[in-house]
């Protein structure tokens, strides 16, 4: 199956009893519809969490707020909580990645380290 959404935090590393690591992160689908016959708008989230096995070195770049497209095994968890209530969650056993965008947070808070190269320097006639 092939998902793409939004990080919903930084990802995680954890590591298994036996020295095996997997990458944990969880990212929202939003999707928005208008009913027939309804003037308003209505917007869903779906969130997904997701373990990816392959290489947790890329970690750094799944942070908080970027698109990532996900190719992989997808599969539904449900219990009944402690008051009796059923209760589900998606889980995708991701098995290849593709990054789309930064987060916001970095767009927004990015350090230019040499803001005078943006600069022209004189006016070319080409």
């Amino acid at each position: 199956m092939e998902i793409t959404g939004r990080l919903t935090a930084d990802a995680t590393t954890a590591t298994l009893k036996d020295g095996r690591e997997v990458l944990n992160f969880s990212i929202a689908i939003n999707d928005h519809y208008k009913p027939k016959g309804q003037t308003e708008v209505v917007k869903k989230v779906t969130y997904v969490s997701c373990s990816y096995w392959n290489n947790t070195t890329v970690a750094g770049y799944l942070k908080k707020g970027s698109v990532v497209e996900l190719f992989g095994k997808i599969g539904l968890n449900v219990w009944l909580n402690l008051d009796g209530q059923p209760k589900g969650a998606l889980n995708m056993h991701v098995q290849q990645l593709k990054f789309f965008t930064p987060s916001r947070y970095e767009e927004n808070n990015s350090i230019d380290e040499n803001p005078a190269a943006k600069e022209p320097k004189e006016n070319l006639p080409f």
